[in-house]
């Protein structure tokens, strides 16, 4: 008669329905283990839209596809020349985020702390994910990919730190991580899945469920002011006017590096309870 395996080294239990807590849990544990190993305190949150592309992908986009020598009368033609010049245009986000991310990532370096302070993080993809991730590395700083498995695979950037790139099968729980360490979060131009993270942490927020100030910067007044209307919201009494106090805004890098920078010396570069100076790596969250 064939041993039987023990429980948790059972492959067969382990997918199962019933073992489900466990992989919830193994989602919570695994972050948590090599979070503490690299010594990460607290995090950045890059999100934004992952079609947006870098200039130079897009200029050859757009070379190449007047290379053709296509009639400019043809309508496929002029359609497909419409959206590549939109990409190009849109490559200007790319290149912000990856600035912001270098510069954010310079200035860490230079403050006196045993364990990574606000290091660059973003859902690991392409698009405003990947240039975040490409210029924290490039300012020298460790970066962090909370990366999704979908079955329209979008894969890993590379630019991601050796240890810092988890796959997450629940959403719930990626969510969980982008929220536990934040100090601040950096809102680029997307689309749903941006907005749900946006309003995920406004709604913790608002209600009081984070115990730390965290600065929340919607970058690209151009886009979203035509997206989103928070005033209307207020003035309807869905919201109370200090709530639209949550939200900051920046149009370059350099003045969301300052705004950063001002919330999180401010509020975050000492530890402002005895709590928060026991516990370093671990964001408060309440409840």
């Amino acid at each position: 008669m064939a041993q039987q395996p023990m429980a948790y080294l059972y492959p067969e239990f382990l997918e199962s329905q019933e073992a489900r807590p466990i992989r919830i849990l193994a989602e919570y544990l695994e972050p948590l283990r090599r979070f503490k190993e690299q010594k990460i305190q607290d995090t950045v949150v890059f999100f934004g839209s992952a079609r947006v592309d870098s200039r130079e992908r897009a200029e050859r986009a757009l070379a190449t596809l007047r290379a053709r020598g296509v009639r400019d009368a043809d309508d496929h033609y002029q359609t497909e020349l419409t959206k590549t010049r939109k990409a190009l245009e849109w490559a200007r986000y790319y290149e912000d985020a990856r600035e912001l991310a270098r510069q954010l990532s310079v200035w860490t370096l230079t403050l006196q702390s045993e364990n990574h302070r606000f290091v660059v993080t973003s859902g690991g993809g392409p698009g405003i994910m990947e240039a975040a991730n490409r210029g924290a590395r490039e300012g020298g700083g460790k970066t962090i990919g909370l990366n999704i498995r979908l079955p329209f695979e979008q894969g890993a950037n590379p630019y991601i730190t050796d240890g810092l790139h988890f796959e997450f099968h629940y959403f719930f729980m990626r969510k969980f991580w982008f929220a536990y360490l934040a100090k601040a979060l950096v809102i680029f131009p997307g689309g749903f899945g941006t907005l749900d993270e946006l309003f995920e942490i406004l709604t913790l927020v608002q209600t009081d469920k984070l115990s730390k100030k965290i600065a929340v910067i919607l970058y690209g007044r151009e886009y979203w002011d035509q997206v989103l209307h928070f005033q209307p919201m207020a003035e309807w009494g869905a919201i109370a006017e200090k709530d639209l106090e949550l939200l900051q805004y920046a149009d370059t890098p350099s003045d969301a590096f300052e705004q950063l920078r001002s919330h999180l010396i401010a509020h975050h570069v000492e530890p402002t309870t005895e709590q928060e100076a026991e516990a370093p790596g671990i964001a408060k969250t309440r409840g």
